[in-house]
């Protein structure tokens, strides 16, 4: 197995750090690794506190009376240099239960209100994002959408639109459009089960 000799914060961001570390492979080579994270210090790494908390939340949520509209949102990425379609989505404050997380962020990136549903654990606990960059990991809520859109909560600094798609629109996203990985997968689920949650059950 490798193992990891000695580590090096790079940078000192406020939302994304860079670490170098110093490495030794399972046939004994020494090498570096390159590892992004939300943590501020070494000290924070997950490489260090050997626990998987949240960093942050992501919202699978349905909209209208009978439930037949994904909530997404069409969000300006700079690095793709244009638009992208995601899950409202956002970052757990220090402290703050990633729920209660999902049900503020919800409001703040769209206006809307979000019910949550309860659901087992092995659905909604956190899980890595891109493992191969950064120890990154989301949960994730499930649940209704209800109220108006609204961009007024929204940060100076985000250009996000919000889409509450039907199976229609879905179909014609994920043929046509840049979409984030977790977001594709919960909008074939909209596509295709006759039950959006029934996968929750």
């Amino acid at each position: 197995m490798g193992e990891i000799k000695t580590i090096t914060q790079v940078t000192k961001n406020p939302f994304l750090n860079f670490y170098e570390l110093n490495t030794v492979n399972k046939v004994g080579r020494p090498g570096h690794y390159y590892v992004a994270s939300r943590a501020k210090t070494v000290d924070e790494l997950k490489i260090k506190t050997g626990k998987n908390t949240p960093d942050g939340v992501v919202i699978y949520s349905l909209y209208g009376e009978n439930h037949d509209r994904v909530v997404l949102i069409r969000q300006y990425r700079y690095p793709l240099g244009g638009y992208v379609y995601e899950l409202p989505a956002g970052l757990v404050d220090s402290g703050e239960n990633y729920h209660s997380a999902a049900v503020r962020e919800m409001k703040e990136e769209t206006g809307l209100l979000l019910e949550p549903l309860t659901v087992d654990e092995i659905y909604q606990k956190p899980y890595f994002t891109t493992i191969g960059m950064t120890d990154e990991s989301c949960g994730t809520v499930y649940g209704y959408a209800s109220g108006e859109i609204s961009e007024k909560y929204q940060e100076a600094g985000e250009e996000i639109q919000v889409v509450l798609a039907d199976r229609a629109e879905v179909k014609r996203i994920l043929k046509e459009e840049n979409v984030a990985l977790i977001c594709a997968y919960m909008m074939m689920h909209f596509l295709h089960d006759e039950e959006p949650f029934g996968f929750l059950k």
